[in-house]
């Protein structure tokens, strides 16, 4: 099992909220699967799920 990211309390909650998971999963998901959907939300066209619940 890894170890949860290494990453502070405020970008925690920025990145689960852009990506639209919560915070639980966001601190335990395997790395290259964060970088993923980073990448995704990164590209002009995509608009993250978040978006297109409203």
């Amino acid at each position: 099992m890894s170890k949860p990211l290494q990453i502070s309390a405020d970008t925690a909650v920025k990145l689960s909220e852009q990506l639209g998971v919560p915070i639980e999963h966001l601190m335990h998901m395997p790395r290259h699967i964060l970088l993923q959907k980073l990448a995704e939300l990164a590209k002009p066209n995509a608009t993250p799920e978040s978006e297109n619940k409203s």
